[in-house]
């Protein structure tokens, strides 16, 4: 007897089974993503209001306008940007069934990326070489969870990457590396909005106080 998903017919080579639905629908993926998504944004709302309640507390040590490099944070800001464009542009390629060029735009988002992550490194390391490590305040507790949080996100971001950088090339623009290449696609936005609210809420207001 034929289960609820599947139909039996008859035909004069043996039964022949139908499957009439998807087990992995497009949609069902994309609003999956959504709701993940979703959940970040949770994640990062309650990271940013304990900043907003903590960022002030400086147990008589160093402030933001003492601690950040303005330019620095400026050029690692426009590495995030400049990625997320190179990502469009991959999906311009993408659409037009361009494999090579799109695996070189993806590659130059992962180097924009690489590059993002190190400058964060390399000013967390500078403040902790300074004695503002996040033991210090609550001040620098907060900032160093939230961006760490976001840095976090943005190397994982480039693990995926890379994966489907490997999976494209071993079986090219099927239609499931063409969803997997737009949900990454949506996380690697969704990372540069977080970030200018990042810069904008930490870094610039925090200087210009």
């Amino acid at each position: 007897m034929a289960s609820h998903a599947d139909t039996m017919t008859a035909s004069a080579e043996g039964p022949v089974f139908h499957l009439e639905e998807d087990h992995h629908p497009e949609n069902g993926t994309m609003l999956g993503f959504w709701l993940y998504l979703m959940s970040d944004c949770l994640i990062f709302a309650v990271l940013f209001a304990v900043y907003a309640v903590y960022g002030r507390s400086y147990a008589a040590g160093p402030s933001p306008k003492d601690l950040f490099d303005l330019p620095l944070v400026a050029v690692n800001t426009s590495m995030l940007l400049l990625s997320s464009i190179t990502y469009g542009f991959a999906m311009l390629e993408m659409e037009k069934d361009r494999q090579k060029p799109m695996q070189v735009w993806l590659a130059i988002t992962g180097l924009f990326g690489l590059a993002f992550v190190g400058l964060e490194l390399f000013e967390f390391a500078h403040l902790i070489h300074e004695g503002a490590g996040p033991q210090r305040s609550a001040f620098l507790s907060s900032f160093f969870t939230l961006v760490s949080t976001h840095g976090l996100h943005v190397s994982l971001g480039i693990v995926w990457l890379v994966t489907l950088m490997i999976q494209v090339n071993q079986r090219g623009l099927i239609p499931e590396n063409k969803r997997r290449l737009m949900c990454l696609s949506m996380f690697w936005h969704f990372l540069d909005v977080i970030w200018i609210g990042v810069f904008t809420f930490v870094y610039l207001m925090g200087v210009l106080q």
